[in-house]
């Protein structure tokens, strides 16, 4: 079994996850470095010593913080006369509804920068006007003028007919070389939807450059070890694919994150999870119906990203999450967060030492507060849910006299009593964001959240999973056994893969063997794409899998769903039906017209996952693994609540809340009324006791 070396990058933590030769797996977290993340990448791995045949997996940060913050590169568009606008046009959208003048965020390609040539394609894919080459060498000087760094080239349909792109392209690199980063929107997204496919083509500009820049340091630093970087579809590609091609690394983190709930769920015998992600910035949240969820319509800094991957919400609620009182006296709990510098009050660092990486919306909001900062974490320690003398493994000693401080500033602003009643309500309101996340992902897309089992991670989701189950009905919470880096685990779990598409509109009405046919005309060309850039990454065809899927819709709607395709099943119309009305309640009659609209192509490598520890289960007497008791609040009262160390807890224990369970990467918090049992693999299986049982232990 290959050496690798599981890297995510977070924005309080970097997780590290090392699987060895034996298969066994070691880990570790450092705080991260965000002026430049590689700094703590290299410094966690000299002190885990990590030999120079490993494999490294990385989950990056870099392409997400870019589009958030507005550092990408300089970016120009190269796009069809007339079109130029696209950008600021965009749709018609309203995400806040009540807002009274509504602002859509700036195009990342300013008015100046968007360039146009003449030229036409039709939408059957025929030239109307060939490409006036005559306008190129203007265009150029103008992209020396404004030091551009990056070209996104979109041309009108030039998913049908790439030859004016790959013309422009030419053009630049004759004269530019390889100083000029250049995306082709034939490349990136070969799919129809005019807004859409540019501005993906110009997130990929926009952050390629960068993204180039800093694993071309990492990979220079981690030498002569061999870089992977994790893609927002839960798959991995080379370092040199994922800085050409960075817009599918915007999500690499999370991504990685339901990878490894997933592996570590469906060994236990829960397939259908709801993940539930909380770190110190953000909380992201997914849900498993047996599978993956996979979309190719995400979204990310208000932009649309229409590459696949995997189906996660986000919201600004995590450990580092800043709480403050609004101008209407109400209390709010993000999304601006302490981060890792200067991190929560605990953290014993003064806000002021803040480092000019900041969004300015933290540092304006940072300057009209108190120090020390009340955050989310503050809130778990004041409350007993965080130990002092436990974080870490013991090895970061929290400051409780600097969060009782935040925590009692917070209060006066409320005005409430003291500061547990201010950290209580900072637990209830960022449960509640996060609940609602929750329900989006499953309730209002037609899942039943109580037919689920929540799997929470990062450092802070068990110290909120219990509560949020609760009040959500989800019957079981699943504790795997490092929460706290199952990110970075997730990225040894992930295959080598990449995806391809293509628009293909063609009308139907009953599927048969002609559209089979046809549809595979189409896709042969797509495989052989997939098969070559898989083979220049090292993988052999024989050893690919291919698989593929259709985006289907009711002719007359504008949007698609998509259901699997197999060569040879002639019921892809049905799955189509049954998709409809599990996500919308309805279907149409079996022989309404539907449309295929676009074919999608998966080639995936094999990869050798870490074995899972497993033993027999045992006595249910958990009580060598008490470290004590102290009192801890739940609710609007604290509680006597047994301590206990993860690493004493065997296969078969039982035991019973109010309890707190101690580990180096996290804390779970397990309240009043909940029973706990340890599996043969090391999880925590976490219930709500039945009316009228007998509590465990």
């Amino acid at each position: 079994m290959a050496q690798r070396l599981g890297v995510d990058t977070g924005g309080t933590f970097t997780d590290f996850v090392w699987l060895g030769a034996d298969g066994r797996t070691q880990i570790h977290k450092q705080l991260s470095t965000p002026q430049d993340p590689s700094e703590a990448i290299l410094s966690g791995m000299a002190g885990m010593d990590v030999p120079e045949t490993a494999v490294i997996v990385h989950g990056s940060t870099v392409a997400t913080n870019a589009l958030l913050e507005r550092k990408g590169a300089r970016t120009a568009l190269i796009t069809t006369r007339g079109f130029a606008d696209v950008l600021a046009i965009g749709r018609q959208n309203r995400p806040d509804i009540y807002a009274l003048v509504p602002r859509k965020p700036p195009p990342l390609v300013p008015a100046a920068w968007r360039l146009e040539v003449a030229e036409r394609v039709a939408a059957d894919g025929s030239v109307l006007h060939p490409l006036d080459l005559a306008d190129l060498p203007a265009i150029w000087q103008t992209l020396q003028a404004e030091q551009i760094e990056s070209v996104a080239i979109c041309l009108l349909f030039s998913f049908l007919q790439p030859q004016h792109e790959q013309q422009i392209r030419d053009f630049l690199q004759e004269q530019a070389g390889d100083a000029l980063f250049l995306s082709l929107s034939s490349d990136i997204l070969p799919e129809y939807r005019e807004y859409e496919r540019t501005a993906t083509t110009v997130i990929n500009a926009y952050v390629a450059p960068l993204m180039t820049r800093y694993l071309r340091r990492l990979a220079a630093g981690v030498q002569p070890r061999r870089l992977s970087v994790m893609q927002s579809n839960g798959g991995i590609i080379s370092a040199e694919t994922a800085g050409s091609e960075a817009a599918r690394t915007v999500l690499s983190g999370p991504a990685g994150g339901v990878v490894g709930a997933r592996f570590v769920a469906e060994q236990a015998g829960f397939p259908e999870i709801i993940t539930f992600d909380m770190g110190g910035t953000s909380t992201d949240v997914a849900l498993c119906p047996g599978r993956l969820p996979t979309t190719a319509s995400g979204e990310i800094a208000g932009l649309p990203l229409r590459l696949p991957i995997i189906d996660i919400h986000t919201v600004g609620a995590g450990g580092g999450s800043i709480a403050h009182v609004d101008a209407g006296g109400a209390l709010q709990v993000g999304p601006e967060s302490a981060g890792a510098w200067p991190g929560p009050a605990c953290y014993g660092r003064s806000p002021k030492e803040i480092g000019d990486w900041r969004l300015e919306s933290v540092q304006s909001l940072i300057a009209n507060l108190p120090s020390p900062l009340p955050t989310v974490t503050d809130a778990n320690l004041v409350l007993g849910r965080l130990d002092a003398d436990h974080f870490l493994g013991g090895t970061m000693r929290l400051d409780v006299t600097a969060a009782r401080e935040a925590m009692h500033g917070l209060a006066e602003a409320m005005g409430v009593a003291d500061g547990e009643t201010a950290a209580w309500g900072i637990i209830q309101v960022a449960n509640a964001n996060m609940e609602r996340a929750i329900r989006r992902i499953s309730v209002e897309r037609g899942y039943d959240p109580r037919r689920f089992t929540l799997m929470p991670f990062g450092g802070a989701g068990p110290l909120h999973a219990c509560e949020m189950a609760e009040n959500l009905q989800i019957p079981r919470v699943l504790v795997p056994p490092v929460p706290g880096v199952l990110s970075a685990l997730g990225m040894l779990v992930a295959a080598p893969s990449k995806d391809f598409s293509q628009t293909v509109m063609r009308t139907v009405q009953q599927w048969s063997a002609a559209d089979e046919a046809w549809l595979g005309q189409q896709a042969a060309p797509i495989a052989a794409r997939a098969i070559g850039e898989m083979a220049a990454e090292g993988h052999e065809e024989a050893a690919l899998t291919l698989s593929y899927r259709l985006d289907m819709r009711y002719k007359g709607q504008s949007h698609e769903l998509t259901v699997p395709w197999v060569a040879g099943d002639l019921a892809v119309s049905d799955l189509f039906h049954a998709a409809h009305e599990q996500r919308y309640g309805y279907r149409l009659a079996e022989d309404e017209l539907l449309e295929l609209v676009t074919l999608r192509v998966t080639a995936v490598a094999p990869v050798d996952p870490p074995a899972i520890q497993q033993e027999p289960l045992g006595k249910p007497d958990a009580s060598g693994a008490v470290l004590g008791e102290k009192m801890v609040w739940f609710g609007e009262r604290p509680y006597p609540t047994s301590l206990y160390s993860r690493e004493e807890l065997r296969p078969g224990h039982q035991f019973s809340g109010p309890a707190i369970v101690f580990q180096y990467d996290t804390t779970v918090v397990i309240p009043p009324g909940w029973e706990t049992a340890v599996d043969q693999f090391y999880n925590l299986v976490l219930q709500i006791r039945e009316p009228g049982a007998e509590a465990p232990g």
